[in-house]
């Protein structure tokens, strides 16, 4: 029994794991909007131009514009969630200390729902609404099927974010300060076709889903946003 205890003890903290919140997503975010809008941009400019300097310049004003930006985006966004979330557990606080009925009510149909009922139904509502944390951290949960927001801080999201735009942005850029116009944009989009399915496939090795799909399926659509800039480029030649 023993070993049997240690077995699975092992396999529930090492084997298999619950999986932390991570910063991928925010990589993921700004590394794939950094690669995708300025291969665009500098794809529409080069099919325009066979000027080397002015796709650099265009692709460098889209890069730091992008960083900037997206890092702003995260900032704000992250803080909007926290506002919200604190907005509303705040307002639900002063409703179960100035209409406690009919907030005890409110537990007691959402209990009777998940098929509670009778004297075992009024022991979970009075368990509940005898503690006011236990009670206002059920009202959220299950009434306003809200979760605390990240405790990452805004202002590290923002740098992961920006950080990896400026990075994904850059990575189209670099055969462009290599060799001419033309071949340059075939390995620009090689580099970020392969970079595209390499982030889609760790993504679903992290998560759940085929890697082979998930690197396809993130490939297909940075690549096929890409092209408008280029299909833009193609008119204005």
């Amino acid at each position: 029994m023993p070993a049997k205890s240690h077995t699975d003890h092992d396999f529930h903290t090492r084997v298999d794991p619950h999986r932390q919140t991570s910063e991928l997503s925010d990589v993921i975010l700004g590394g794939q909007d950094g690669l995708v809008n300025v291969l665009g941009v500098i794809l529409g400019v080069a099919a325009a131009t066979s000027e080397v300097r002015i796709v650099l310049v265009a692709g460098i004003a889209a890069a730091l514009a992008e960083s900037v930006s997206m890092a702003a985006v995260a900032y704000t966004s992250r803080r909007a969630d926290h506002a919200f979330y604190e907005s509303e557990v705040a307002r639900e606080r002063r409703h179960i200390e100035t209409v406690p009925e009919l907030e005890a009510e409110e537990i007691r149909a959402l209990y009777r729902q998940k098929g509670f009922d009778g004297e075992m139904l009024e022991k979970i509502v009075a368990t509940i609404t005898a503690n006011k944390d236990v009670w206002l951290a059920v009202m959220v949960a299950e009434e306003l099927r809200l979760q605390p927001p990240e405790r990452r801080p805004p202002l590290r999201a923002a740098v992961i974010v920006g950080g990896a735009a400026l990075i994904g942005s850059a990575l189209p850029l670099l055969p462009f300060v290599m060799m001419a116009v033309r071949p340059a944009m075939v390995v620009s989009v090689a580099i970020t076709a392969l970079t595209l399915f390499a982030v889609g496939a760790y993504k679903n090795l992290r998560t759940v889903g085929n890697w082979f799909i998930g690197g396809m399926e993130l490939a297909a659509i940075g690549l096929g946003a890409a092209a408008i800039g280029w299909l833009v480029g193609l008119a204005f030649a």
